[in-house]
């Protein structure tokens, strides 16, 4: 099994970034958790604050791999051109989110690619990465 995750802007900071919202461990170090708690699973990263950059990876892999894992960041508010490159691909997207974007401020309440995606995991800290690799492995049994 293959799955992408794409980080969209800032989520470079991690352990830096508001680490009373974002927590003190860098996506980097949790990564290799992840791969070594799924070494069935090749989990390939990659971060980008640009948008452009972000859709041509999903366009890169979105033909090929079993799912992507898609945290957005500011971009999940604003982005129809990212929703317009989920609904092209055939690989199941699912959107992720450290935070409870619910209980943060009112703009990021919307989201402009959930409708896009095969759904939505928040709120867990970093362990919706991992939430969200359990529901592609279900999905995929």
């Amino acid at each position: 099994m293959k799955i992408q995750i794409i980080n969209g802007p800032n989520i470079n900071l991690l352990g830096k970034r508001e680490p009373g919202i974002y927590g003190s461990t860098s996506f980097e170090d949790y990564l290799l958790q992840l791969r070594v708690r799924y070494p069935q699973v090749q989990i390939d990263y990659f971060q980008s604050n640009v948008e452009g950059f972000m859709i041509d990876k999903i366009h890169e892999v979105g033909f090929s791999y079993d799912g992507i894992i898609l945290n957005a960041g500011a971009y999940t508010h604003t982005s129809i051109a990212l929703q317009d490159a989920i609904r092209a691909v055939t690989t199941p997207v699912v959107e992720v989110h450290i935070s409870n974007v619910h209980s943060r401020e009112d703009f990021r309440h919307h989201s402009m690619i959930s409708a896009a995606c095969k759904g939505v995991i928040l709120g867990f800290g970093l362990d919706s990465y991992r939430l969200t690799i359990e529901a592609l492995l279900a999905l995929h049994a």
